[in-house]
């Protein structure tokens, strides 16, 4: 066996490397470098006058030409294409500035005075019926971000607030049981419920409804809540899991008129 040479092909290890041109101009504390970093500082913190006379006119310029940019491809583009997945739509529908993200087969109706505004998904999975619906009542408002899966059907009452990043889905989309994920098998038709929200219900921002919940009229579900079971009417819940906090006053019904 020939012996080994001194001299090898390996690489040096990484502490034996010269430095890169960033990490010496970085580093170093020679007087090239230094004068580099002393300038990329003034070029960093180098600010223009900005008189309001010529500040004022050119923010105010901007805006009207950015809203009038987004009005128009709101009205032309993001409600016609909003609409054009709904069955049924009622009068004053409104959308944001933004193509909602739909994917699937299934049918939107939507009440009269609702607004959809930013980018929400909506997504139908036609496999577990042949027809999901999603139903939204009158003068409901629906914020940024939020997501609906309907396996078979989620209805929101009339006058609801449904805040932005809001998850609302009748489908885990995969089995409960283990094996059953593991092959990939779809979930059975027990694991499908439809949710129901009543009318006149606030829902914050970042919660996440679970399949088969049934949220009563006039209630409340605090930012941030994970709701699992039913939430009985005129009823404040927070939580993960959503526990009723306390109870809101019912409204009485209207005096009848007198002839």
């Amino acid at each position: 066996m020939a012996e080994l040479s001194g001299s090898t092909n390996l690489p040096a290890p990484p502490g034996d490397r010269p430095p890169g041109l960033r990490r010496y101009l970085a580093t170093s504390q020679n007087r090239f470098p230094r004068l580099v970093r002393a300038w990329r500082r003034r070029v960093q913190r180098f600010s223009l006058p900005a008189p309001r006379f010529l500040t004022k006119p050119m923010a105010a310029t901007i805006v009207f030409v950015r809203d009038v940019y987004y009005d128009l491809f709101r009205l032309f583009v993001c409600e016609p294409f909003f609409k054009a997945h709904c069955g049924k739509i009622g009068s004053h529908v409104r959308t944001g500035c933004f193509l909602h993200w739909i994917t699937g087969k299934g049918i939107i109706n939507v009440g009269n005075n609702v607004h959809i505004d930013g980018k929400s998904d909506f997504a139908f999975a036609a496999r577990y019926s042949d027809q999901p619906v999603l139903e939204i009542g009158d003068n409901t408002g629906i914020g940024h971000a939020c997501r609906f899966v309907i396996g078979k059907r989620v209805t929101i009452g009339c006058g609801c607030t449904i805040s932005g990043g809001t998850i609302i889905m009748d489908s885990n989309g995969h089995r409960a049981d283990a094996e059953a994920r593991l092959q990939q098998s779809a979930p059975t038709d027990e694991e499908v419920r439809p949710v129901t929200v009543g009318d006149n219900v606030w829902i914050g921002m970042h919660c996440i409804i679970f399949p088969g919940v049934r949220i009563g009229a006039g209630s409340v579900i605090s930012a941030g809540s994970i709701v699992r079971t039913h939430v009985p009417p005129y009823s404040v819940v927070a939580g993960n899991p959503a526990r009723v906090m306390f109870r809101l006053k019912k409204p009485e019904p209207p005096a009848p008129q007198t002839p």
